[in-house]
């Protein structure tokens, strides 16, 4: 029944049905499901308790009459007296010459629109003769296309709740359930929704969809997980502990305890014969790769192979270095495979990584090609894992058979999007700094400072250090005037003509961004002016200073990403985020920005200002586009359905009972139980 065309509705024609399908609406349950975005309240207002400015509906006789005058030829304004009960107050109406011959002296009108205390003034939006009473004093206000209008949308939807209520349909939420949190029944929440008796019917709808839909999300992502792990298995890694421990202890450093938490969860997982899907997650140099280090050990140790995907050269080069400095004592062969590795180099690492002598493969997306195979990968690990595309991180984890996969990002997620974008894994976080890592100073100042600003980069340069200056845009751009990487590049090179000043942007390949990055690194550049292209990056401990132009354009969670570009060294590191913010929005990031230096808190405050749509700056993300819950407000509700979900998928009775068959049958309408999914 919920799957009938709107075409079955009465004033539903050809023409009406394909203003419909533009708002996504083919079915009656489409239909139903095309919630208002907000309500129009006609309930009848005191003035008494009314605030200024308010947007309030009164009832009252009208005293005077009406003045009409044209102020200029499309704009018209009327003007008369009313009373509502002990107050007289003045009705300006703009554009509703017709109210002039409508309205007579002693009328009862009801009136909508915004009050100004004040000046004891109503501006009307709205006018209605006579006292009677609405149908719905809270009437619903939709989204509409074409030729549509409110008043056939709300008879559309009405026709529909008719048809509906007329056949003896279930609930997708067991009844026990909706009695444990005191929510309506699917249909009676759908009519409050659209045609709610008051607020608190809305609120107890709204309530009840919003579970409904965290619920039904939860669930497919439980679901796909209890698959995986049944269907698809794994297998456990044997880890001989003694030597784990050997191979921490010989770390140069202590590990934090977050380290060290992630850690055991880790080992935990690879000794399990199910597939590991984690997700590590942690600040700039919280110590992700001393952690992905030990899992590989453990990997090697067990006699797999591991293999570790990082997004660009420079960095895979980095990794592979630092790991072989790690393993050099205990005999582990760490490779490189870049586009660099070519002729004899290559096949003969090709070669023994085939016959297991190469225990551990660093590279780019080269691990990926059809060449590459490896005798038994146990492990796959991708470094900023969204930087790779689906596909990508497929084609490496099918190198191996069952392999464990952890992904790593140095993009703190907030924990709302954490457990609704990546519900089907196992997150663990690094929320703690390894000791003696000092913070680093973030200031906020106009173009106006700039010589200030320059001073300072001058005396980091005088110390023998190195700076970044980042800007949004390559070239100059009519639409935004904003500092760009080439004029600026000149400029500086004029003001800084001692130093070498390098350029890095996204129109150099990726050879001659490795040779940029690789000069400054080698401290051959003392200042690297560059588009954000340098957000996930080498590490260059010299680097002491960032400075970012027209800081306002970029959000929280990139500017905190760049920042970490600097302080990886013992001297003291500074961020100067150059901005004449304008918008409140934008005076908020940067004082935040100046306040904290924890990526988890700015993760949050970054979500809060953004909302969970612009998060992650693509629809790759996996979060789904809800109707009417909101990840960010509803996050209680979350919570709850994630954790009902969990017990649902973990119980016989979800797979065999009556109670959960539309549920089930929901779940394998949307394919869930055909797929496999680990990304």
């Amino acid at each position: 029944m919920f799957d009938q065309s709107v075409t079955v509705l009465k004033g539903v024609g050809e023409e009406t049905a394909k203003d419909l399908e533009q708002l996504g609406i083919t079915t009656l349950e489409e239909l139903l499901y095309h919630f208002p975005y907000r309500y129009e309240n006609y309930q009848l207002k005191e003035l008494a308790d009314a605030l200024h400015d308010e947007k309030l509906t009164v009832e009252g006789q009208v005293q005077s009459e009406p003045v009409l005058r044209y102020i200029r030829k499309n704009l018209s304004r009327l003007t008369f007296r009313l009373f509502v009960g002990e107050h007289l107050i003045s009705v300006v109406a703009f554009n509703k010459p017709f109210l002039k011959k409508l309205l007579q002296l002693g009328d009862t009108v009801q009136i909508t629109g915004k009050w100004d205390m004040h000046r004891a003034t109503l501006t009307a939006v709205e006018v209605r003769k006579g006292g009677q009473e609405r149908e719905h004093v809270v009437e619903p206000v939709y989204t509409l296309r074409g030729n549509l209008t409110m008043r056939q949308m709300r008879t559309f939807i009405k026709q529909a709740l008719v048809m509906m209520k007329s056949q003896a349909l279930g609930d997708p939420i067991p009844l026990s359930l909706r009695q444990a949190y005191k929510l309506p029944p699917r249909l009676d929440a759908l009519e409050a929704l659209h045609f709610p008796k008051d607020r608190i019917s809305l609120k107890h709808a709204r309530r009840r969809m919003i579970y409904e839909e965290f619920l039904i999300f939860q669930l497919k992502m439980q679901a796909y997980r209890a698959i995986e792990r049944r269907e698809i298995g794994g297998r456990a890694v044997k880890i001989d502990q003694d030597k784990v421990d050997r191979f921490i202890d010989a770390l140069p450093f202590e590990l934090t305890e977050a380290q060290s938490k992630v850690t055991k969860s880790i080992l935990h997982d690879l000794k399990l014969p199910i597939r590991m899907n984690r997700l590590l997650q942690g600040d700039v140099g919280s110590g992700k790769t001393v952690v992905a280090a030990i899992a590989l050990f453990a990997v090697v140790q067990g006699g797999l192979q591991g293999a570790l995907m990082v997004p660009t050269e420079i960095l895979a080069e980095q990794h592979a270095e630092s790991l072989n400095q790690l393993f050099a004592p205990f005999d582990i062969q760490v490779g490189l495979l870049t586009s660099r590795v070519k002729g004899t180099a290559r096949k003969h690492l090709l070669a023994s990584l085939k016959n297991g002598e190469l225990q551990i493969l660093v590279g780019t997306h080269a691990l990926i090609q059809d060449e590459v195979v490896f005798k038994d990968l146990g492990l796959v690990i991708t470094d900023e894992q969204h930087r790779f595309g689906v596909e990508q991180r497929r084609l490496l984890r099918a190198k191996g058979e069952q392999s464990d996969v952890l992904y790593m990002t140095a993009t703190p997620i907030p924990r709302t999007l954490a457990i609704s974008a990546f519900g089907d894994m196992d997150i663990s976080s690094i929320t703690e700094m390894p000791a003696g890592r000092k913070p680093i100073e973030t200031y906020w100042v106009k173009h106006k400072q700039m010589s200030q600003v320059l001073d300072m980069v001058l005396k980091e340069l005088e110390k023998g250090r190195q700076a970044y200056v980042i800007c949004p845009l390559i070239e100059e751009s009519e639409a935004l005037d904003v500092q760009n990487a080439i004029d600026l590049h000149a400029a500086l090179q004029e003001t800084f003509s001692k130093y070498q000043i390098g350029l890095m942007h996204g129109r150099l390949n990726a050879e001659e961004k490795d040779e940029v990055m690789e000069a400054f690194k080698n401290n051959e550049v003392q200042l690297l002016v560059s588009t954000t292209v340098v957000e996930v990056g080498v590490n260059v401990p010299n680097a002491t200073l960032m400075i970012i132009y027209d800081a306002d354009r970029f959000g929280l969670a990139q500017l905190h990403q760049l920042r970490g570009r600097v302080g990886r060294g013992d001297a003291q590191a500074y961020c100067v985020l150059v901005s004449d913010a304008k918008s409140e929005v934008s005076k908020e990031r940067m004082r935040i920005m100046t306040e904290t230096t924890n990526g988890f808190e700015l993760s949050e405050q970054d979500l809060k200002l953004r909302g969970p749509g612009d998060y992650f700056g693509s629809k790759q993300s996996g979060l789904p586009d809800f109707k009417i819950a909101d990840v960010v407000h509803d996050f209680k509700a979350l919570e709850v359905a994630r954790e009902d979900a969990a017990s649902m998928i973990n119980s016989d009775d979800f797979w065999t009972g009556e109670d959960y068959r539309m549920l089930r049958e929901l779940l394998k309408s949307q394919g869930v139980f055909e797929t496999e999914r680990l990304d």
